[in-house]
């Protein structure tokens, strides 16, 4: 819900009354440590850091607010070392519940491999955990920190593109932290090289991989009480042109098998017939032990007084992702075991209640694949490889309600999704049951769907069980409820169609609006094209993706000539297809010149190898240019060891190559690429730690040329990185468009767009934003959490707007929010005048910044009865961590 700033102590606002009077910022400037901070240090420190800047006689002070700890990376050693060690758990043989389920099949966006929950009373197993995991538990409240294995079927960004982000989340978790074991074919420990880069090593502790063995039976990873799970690696033969595969191709099938069920235990005939008392000895008999008669000479036996037992379900999760693939399923000795009997057998096999496929329709549709599929005669066949495509109804059921709410009200700025149809389009939507596998000719195959279980126990409820797959969700049907809850919510959509239409008075637009500053339409807008520059933006919120908000990431859409990203979150692919539909998805990733990674936090890259790949994929034998990355240089270690498990296709460039000063140096011819910004006595040194990676100059000259060369056939004069105040290596950036000529002929500056990443409000930032047509900026928390704020180096809304208002930027969009706020943040209107604030999807086209600010009043009415909530313990924890 929109509302007014809590009010401060009288004498902070009094404070910072006074300190915006000498400078751009509402605090005074300095090196901050949060340990002792509090508002009477603030209130102490300021007059004399005031006087030093009244000294200076207005030059630039280098000193500012921040947690300088934080920003060199070292705020966390005074802190006891997480052991991250997992707690061991009493386990129940005899549990009495027992399921495999379903989790996160990709329905509206099939961006990832779906995930497979194995539930039993003290004990859980995830296979497989691609982007948006956490975002789907987290929504139908799925602890993930009971969590107790992960298992692998591939090494990939598919299947593995949600791991980072978990590793991270269950390390935050409580006083201790928590792990999981991760298992994985030997390719695991190219990820978890890859992953060192930014994840501590304490979490990674479990990780264990398994190579092929050399017996014919499934490698034990798991036996105990409970459940015994074994793997069977797939590798296919390559011919000779194969032969240049990645690594990552390794494929597992895993085999779960739980222990059989003892038959019941016959207490008259142990008494009358075998003579052994009640007692001890009963137990003993019923845990398969042998024992002494109490009235014969005779020893009795389990066999004796126990009914039949019945044999422990069995469960098996297939995932060929290539016939190739497929074909080695018949050449795999340690699946015989699992056939339906044949006349040849003389043991009879093990019972395979269920198989849980994660290959692809592709595959699973082929003849090879369905054959092998007939060895199982009555096993439950569940294809959850993204078998059809099911558009209309989404994953993320909450954050697709508030989308189609935002499309109702404002289209312009909220276009409607990729996976929904128009509403005149339901209609025309399948109604017949989707369920049945259409591609098998066996009956007892069906089509995977969100939470959909297989019960293993108790025996009276084995099988397919629908009661917790999620209601369907249509946009007519959120529609309904809108028009329920806000009446008037039409008229206020009316009214904002207006803006564009210009039907109405326009005194009544001016009357409001002229009054405040920023409304003069900047030359750089005159007549600007609709095809120019769009800014979609993907995710809003920090830390780690949310019911509502996915995590940072920013669609630089220039249409024809191509387009950027700046951050990449997990799930950043899942939005694009939430956004544009899977084609134009598709389409989308194929565009990207560029991507630009602000710092090394989880929330801003770990979406960035599922990108690249997709894009290589895509692009495979097509002619184009490999796409360039510009980020922090530690991420060039994340992405050198990743590129040894799928082919990104991609060219890294050191955001510190990207300063003014190295754009400087290149066209002067000088060789010193890093220019003197982070050189002894700098303002930023103290900030900012030097890499230990070692820079070859002459390739990074030549990358920098092969930038200007994307930039200027992309119609842009530059991409600046500067240096911001969050965490060693973070970055801000500046994006110049061409010059242009305007409607009478006159060649006019083009727009500049500044992002400022995850920063605390310092010189830097005000300088790039200097006359910016658009700053997108941070704004963590609402501004009574000032404390918070400048322990994590973030900005509160109010010092995100300062920052604009001191570099006269046009256009102010705050984003990357707390996930405590999870629909809108806590904002002050009084200073938004010229600024909005950002949602998930939301699409600003250069066109439309006039009229930005002015559809913020109606978010109010839009989330009039939706109060400031917590998230659930794992994504506060999670915060907190980070």
């Amino acid at each position: 819900m929109i509302n007014s700033m809590p009010y401060l102590h009288k004498n902070l606002r009094l404070l910072l009354l006074l300190s915006s009077k000498s400078s751009p910022f509402p605090l005074s400037l300095r090196p901050f440590s949060p340990r002792s901070f509090s508002l009477s240090t603030l209130f102490s420190s300021s007059s004399s850091s005031m006087e030093n800047n009244e000294s200076t006689n207005g030059t630039k002070s280098s000193s500012f607010v921040f947690n300088k700890r934080r920003a060199e990376g070292i705020d966390k050693t005074d802190k006891k070392k997480r052991n991250l060690e997992r707690k061991t758990q009493k386990l129940n043989p005899s549990n009495t519940i027992a399921y495999a389920q379903i989790l996160g099949t990709g329905m509206d966006t099939q961006d990832t491999s779906s995930s497979v929950l194995l539930f039993f009373d003290k004990q859980r197993f995830i296979f497989n955990a691609g982007e948006g995991l956490q975002r789907f538990c987290t929504e139908h409240k799925i602890k993930l920190s009971k969590i107790d294995h992960v298992f692998l079927s591939r090494v990939c960004s598919e299947t593995a593109g949600g791991l980072p982000g978990l590793l991270l989340t269950l390390a935050g978790i409580g006083e201790e932290g928590l792990a999981v074991n991760v298992w994985g074919p030997s390719d695991l420990n190219y990820l978890v090289d890859a992953m060192k880069s930014f994840i501590p090593r304490a979490a990674m502790v479990h990780t264990r991989s398994f190579g092929p063995s050399s017996t014919p039976d499934p490698i034990v990873l798991v036996n105990d009480e409970v459940v015994k799970i074994s793997a069977i690696i797939l590798k296919p033969c390559h011919s000779e042109e194969d032969s240049g595969n990645k690594s990552g191709e390794l494929s597992v099938v895993y085999v779960c098998e739980l222990p059989e069920i003892l038959g019941k235990f016959d207490l008259e005939k142990a008494k009358k017939i075998f003579g052994v008392k009640p007692g001890p000895k009963y137990s003993k008999l019923q845990s398969g032990e042998s024992v002494k008669s109490d009235e014969r000479d005779i020893t009795v036996y389990p066999s004796d007084v126990m009914g039949p037992s019945l044999p422990g379900p069995i469960v098996l999760l297939v995932d060929c992702p290539t016939e190739s693939h497929a074909a080695e399923l018949f050449s795999v000795k340690s699946l015989d075991s699992y056939y339906s009997c044949t006349d040849d057998q003389t043991d009879g096999p093990k019972f395979v209640n269920c198989i849980i496929h994660l290959s692809p329709s592709s595959v699973t549709s082929s003849p090879t694949y369905q054959s092998w599929m007939n060895k199982f005669h009555s096993s439950q066949h569940i294809l959850a490889g993204h078998q059809r495509k099911n558009m209309a109804f989404p994953i993320l059921k909450a954050s697709s309600r508030i989308t189609a709410r935002l499309n109702y009200l404002c289209p312009q700025f909220f276009p409607a999704p990729g996976f929904w149809p128009q509403l005149a389009d339901m209609s025309m939507i399948d109604s017949t049951p989707w369920n049945k596998c259409s591609s098998s000719n066996l009956a007892e195959s069906i089509s995977a769907e969100n939470l959909l279980k297989f019960n293993l126990r108790p025996v009276a409820i084995r099988g397919i069980d629908r009661s917790c797959i999620p209601a369907r969700l249509t946009s007519s049907e959120v529609l309904d409820e809108l028009f329920d809850e806000i009446p008037e919510i039409k008229d206020k959509c009316g009214e904002i169609m207006r803006f564009w239409n210009k039907q109405h008075d326009k005194t009544i637009i001016e009357k409001l609006w002229l009054t405040e500053s920023n409304t003069v339409l900047p030359s750089c807008l005159e007549n600007i094209r609709r095809d120019d520059m769009e800014i979609v933006i993907l995710g809003t919120g920090s830390s780690q993706p949310s019911k509502y908000r996915n995590v940072s990431a920013i669609y630089i859409d220039l249409f024809s000539r191509g387009s950027l990203l700046l951050d990449c979150g997990e799930g950043t692919l899942g939005q694009l297809k939430r956004r544009y539909g899977l084609n134009g998805a598709d389409e989308a990733v194929r565009k990207l010149r560029c991507i630009w990674i602000s710092h090394i936090h989880a929330d801003h890259h770990t979406g960035l190898a599922r990108i690249l790949a997709l894009r290589s994929k895509l692009l495979k034998g097509v002619t184009h240019e490999p796409v360039i990355v510009v980020g922090p240089r530690p991420l060039k270690r994340f992405l050198d060891a990743y590129q040894r498990l799928e082919d990104l296709d991609m060219e890294f460039l050191d955001c510190r190559s990207t300063t003014a000063t190295s754009w400087a140096s290149l066209e002067s011819g000088g060789g010193d690429a890093e220019g003197s910004l982070f050189s002894d006595g700098s303002p930023m040194q103290s900030v900012f730690k030097r890499s230990d990676i070692p820079t070859d100059n002459s390739s990074v000259l030549l990358c920098l040329k092969n930038l200007k060369k994307v930039l200027s056939e992309i119609g842009l004069d530059d991409l600046i990185s500067f240096p911001v105040v969050h965490c060693p290596q973070a970055y801000g950036v500046v994006i110049k468009a061409a010059e242009r000529v305007n409607s009478v002929g006159e060649r006019i500056l083009g727009w500049k767009m500044v992002y400022s990443g995850d920063t605390r409000p310092c010189p830097e930032i005000v300088e790039a934003s200097r006359d910016a047509t658009v700053l997108i900026h941070e704004a963590t928390f609402e501004d009574a959490l000032i404390e918070e704020a400048l322990a994590k180096n973030h900005s509160t809304t109010k010092e995100a707007i300062d920052v604009g208002s001191s570099a006269n930027a046009y256009r102010i969009v705050l984003t990357h929010f707390s996930q405590r706020y999870p629909k809108i943040p806590v904002i002050d209107e009084s200073h938004m005048h010229n600024t909005c604030i950002a949602f998930d999807l939301m699409s600003i086209n250069m066109a439309d910044l006039q009229v930005l600010p002015k559809v913020l009043p109606y978010f109010k009415t839009l989330f009039r009865d939706e109060m400031v909530e917590d998230e659930d313990a794992d994504g506060v924890a999670m915060e907190e961590a980070l």
